[in-house]
């Protein structure tokens, strides 16, 4: 049994097994899905990042171009698109996902050798290539065409070359804990690549640049409690420049194209000829946190009725608020638009709950949102309710659906355990791992924050959070005599 965990090939070869079966078994749409497909359509067939509007090719902004540009990448070599493509997609998705693999196992290594460089590697690479290539919180995202698994990989790589840069600025601020060949590129090197990795996460996932700002945040506070703050902020500089450069192509594009100053999409993601619902949304951030609200209310806005008996209680705070918000549902379902009237009274609802409890609304909602993103079960693509509470009822109506949901709960809270385990570890081992670790716990607080403030707080947001979760997860179970720790003066 020791030599079959050993190997990492058979690791290989039950990370494929698992990404076939989510892709044979449960493959899934999303309502993300056919505009990407169309944007990728448009680009290839009229060189033109576009959509069709008012049956005219349209060039927009609504997304990143990164995913329809894997899209493009695909039926190029197919000769297929749209939904005859999807399966060829899912399988493309699967081996850029253990590729990503891969990464988080040099990622693991990486960080260990952070406080002891003559570790040997082996060992430490299969537990986290095991981790990775079996975690099926981000393998199931394969079977759906969304940016989760591109995007999760691309964070692998950013967050390794952080580890290497956060190396670099160790032995910069402990000069005299430096190791042999610690890092045999300079400083600099590790921070352009890095700005470049994060640019190239952002062609996917917008808010991508708060990776870039939160490693900064930690490497220089750390440069400043060392008396160090003029070789960080070159280095800064420097990743910062080659950040932008990276991004420089979407930003001449906008700018030509659409004659606006744009380097992200748009905040709020509307067609031209959209308004958005501001005053709806601000009404929703007073009460919805679960990823089931988001289906009856959220996803349902412009496109279906909105029904009274879908919002949940807690959206009202009296009965005449309740009857408010009946009759604005009421007159949005006669024709399915919310009018701008409609959304500004229900905007003024929205500061009328956020005068009378500003805890709830700037307080108890994002904590309870950013519980319900990071403490899930992860199935929304799967054919089970996601529901783990209350127990006891949800066991005597489905047994089985509540077998797979409790344990992928409980798989999830396996993982973040773990990775905080491992985090503690790598603290206490030595100074030198601590500005790279500060980097990546700022990274997870500015993205989960960040997170607890979007329309709709899906869980696969932090997804490309995972590397570092699995990185991390992996560190206690490395062998133990292969953990021992030097230089933590």
């Amino acid at each position: 049994m020791k030599r079959v965990f050993s190997h990492p090939l058979i690791a290989l070869a039950l990370g494929i097994w698992l990404r076939l079966f989510f892709v044979l078994k449960f493959p899934a749409t999303s309502g993300d899905t056919a505009l990407y497909e169309e944007l990728a359509a448009n680009w290839l067939k009229h060189g033109a990042y576009a959509m069709n509007l008012n049956d005219a090719v349209t060039p927009v902004d609504v997304r990143m171009p990164g995913y329809p540009a894997f899209l493009v990448f695909i039926y190029a070599l197919t000769h297929l698109a749209a939904e005859d493509a999807r399966f060829w997609v899912m399988l493309g998705q699967a081996a850029v996902d253990l590729f990503g693999c891969v990464v988080i196992a040099f990622f693991t290594v990486s960080l260990i050798r952070l406080v002891n460089d003559s570790i040997e590697a082996k060992p430490i690479f299969r537990a986290g290539f095991w981790l990775a290539a079996l975690c099926p919180f981000t393998a199931n995202y394969n079977a759906v065409l969304l940016t989760e698994s591109v995007t999760t990989c691309i964070s692998a790589i950013s967050l390794l070359l952080l580890v290497r840069l956060g190396g670099n600025c160790a032995d910069l601020i402990f000069p005299r804990e430096r190791l042999k060949a610690s890092w045999d590129k300079s400083p600099e090197f590790w921070a352009a690549l890095f700005g470049i990795s994060v640019g190239a996460i952002t062609y996917f996932r917008p808010e991508s640049p708060l990776l870039f700002f939160a490693a900064w945040l930690a490497f220089g506070w750390s440069f400043w409690r060392h008396r160090n703050v003029q070789r960080g902020l070159k280095l800064a500089l420097v990743s910062g420049i080659f950040f932008v450069l990276s991004l420089s192509p979407w930003f001449i594009r906008n700018a030509i194209t659409l004659h606006e100053v744009q380097f992200l999409a748009p905040k709020n993601t509307t067609l031209p000829s959209e308004v958005s619902p501001l005053g709806f949304m601000a009404w929703e951030k007073t009460w919805l946190y679960r990823l089931s609200d988001c289906y009856a209310v959220t996803w349902k806005l412009d496109e279906e009725n909105i029904n009274l008996t879908d919002v949940p209680a807690r959206a009202f705070d009296s009965e005449k608020e309740k009857q408010r918000v009946a009759e604005l549902l009421s007159r949005y379902n006669q024709d399915q638009n919310l009018t701008p009237a409609e959304d500004a009274a229900f905007g003024e609802i929205a500061r009328q709950r956020t005068a009378r409890y500003p805890l709830r609304t700037y307080l108890w909602i994002p904590f309870q949102r950013a519980l319900a993103i990071w403490f899930t079960p992860r199935i929304e693509l799967l054919p089970f309710s996601g529901n783990v509470f209350p127990l006891k009822q949800n066991w005597e109506d489905d047994r089985p659906d509540q077998t797979v949901t409790a344990g992928f709960f409980l798989l999830n809270i396996l993982y973040l355990s773990l990775c905080f385990l491992g985090a503690r570890k790598l603290w206490k081992w030595s100074p030198r791992s601590r500005p790279a670790l500060l980097a990546i716990a700022a990274y997870l607080v500015l993205r989960t924050a960040f997170l607890t403030t979007v329309e709709a707080p899906e869980p696969r947001y932090v997804l490309v959070c995972y590397p570092a979760i699995l990185a991390l997860a992996a560190t206690p179970v490395v062998p133990r005599h292969y953990r021992s720790p030097i230089g933590s003066g």
